[in-house]
């Protein structure tokens, strides 16, 4: 007769899977921005954002190696939105039509309260170097999807001087315009506000391309 081998059952909490990971990174985020607009970056303490977030300093400082390094998952969904319309850009439309129909600064599932979090953030870092620094970071991934996109459709090499040169020039106008908009939105986001931002967007296209 052979002995039945039972499995004990595991103990503790179950795996966090990494979807639910990135949401817990952006909830954290959301609470981190309401804080740092309130109180000051200077003033809020990683303990503060756990406690507002509802998660232990311990989680919290695994998802984020400084308080800063917050606003990350937040500026993520901005530039994702750009890199996401970019690479769907069909071959028959001009960029800058392309652009008008399609842009938003975050993805269409965004609710407004991240539109304003993301805007509200892109205000802190014009006084906040640690924030700035995170958010040009970001902001390269998007120059580098532009280049990419670029030198597919001209049929050149990613690392071309003139591909750069471009993807370098349109994530600047993107930069420029989204510091207009979130200066344009400090007492709240419209619909007419966005609208202007993709004009304002397509416009300074229009432009730079006619320069270049």
């Amino acid at each position: 007769m052979t002995d039945v081998v039972t499995e004990k059952p595991r103990r503790g909490r179950p795996p966090v899977s990494d979807e639910q990971r990135q949401r817990q990174r952006l909830d954290i985020s959301r609470h981190a921005v309401r804080l740092f607009a309130g109180q000051g970056v200077a003033a809020t303490s990683g303990e503060q954002i756990a406690q507002a977030a509802g998660v232990s300093e311990r989680t919290f400082w695994r998802y984020f190696p400084h308080k800063e390094s917050c606003v990350e998952p937040l500026l993520t969904k901005m530039v994702d939105a750009f890199c996401a319309v970019l690479h769907d850009w069909p071959r028959e439309l001009e960029l800058i039509d392309h652009l008008r129909e399609a842009y938003s600064p975050l993805l269409d599932a965004a609710t407004d309260e991240d539109i304003e979090a993301v805007l509200a953030v892109v205000r802190l870092t014009h006084g906040e170097r640690a924030l700035r620094a995170a958010y040009l970071m970001l902001r390269e991934r998007a120059e580098d999807a532009l280049g990419e996109v670029l030198a597919q459709r001209a049929g050149l090499a990613r690392d071309a001087i003139e591909v750069r040169v471009q993807a370098a020039a349109m994530s600047a106008v993107l930069k420029i315009a989204t510091d207009d908009v979130a200066t344009a939105a400090a007492d709240g986001v419209t619909r007419e506000t966005l609208d202007g931002h993709r004009e304002q967007i397509a416009a300074a296209l229009r432009g730079l391309s006619r320069m270049l």
